[in-house]
């Protein structure tokens, strides 16, 4: 594991900034996101977010541009990325670039904004086994 200065994991988290997606009220997902970013500080990992806009053409540029930044320990790509079949190129995308750009990181997926921390912790644990 790689860790940042502190000695936490460093995550990285891939999604849909909330006032970008179709029929969700960015209030309630900006709430769910700030939640899970208070779970990673209770699980003691260090958290960064990559949020990307809905249908935005720069979207990868964005990705990649945050995946350049330092080493991350873990990417969690998003629900919202992964689930909708009419973003599924985008999430082939940017598996694709973590695997490129991060290699030595884990990936992990989760389910909602607020089990983030908890899929990097599972996918790090397995990494270790």
């Amino acid at each position: 594991m790689i860790a940042n200065v502190e000695g936490m994991p460093d995550v990285l988290l891939i999604g849909f900034a909330p006032d970008t997606i179709p029929g969700f009220p960015p209030g309630a997902v900006a709430a769910q996101l700030e939640e899970g970013s208070r779970r990673f500080a209770d699980l003691g990992m260090a958290e960064e977010q990559c949020l990307i806009g809905y249908g935005d053409p720069d979207a990868a540029a964005t990705v990649v541009e945050h995946l350049k930044r330092k080493p991350y320990d873990a990417v969690v790509v998003g629900g919202g990325i992964r689930k909708p079949a009419e973003v599924l190129e985008l999430f082939q995308t940017v598996v694709n670039l973590v695997h490129r750009h991060q290699p030595q990181a884990v990936i992990a997926f989760n389910s909602g904004p607020t089990d983030s921390a908890d899929w990097a912790l599972k996918a790090l644990e397995q990494q270790r086994a």
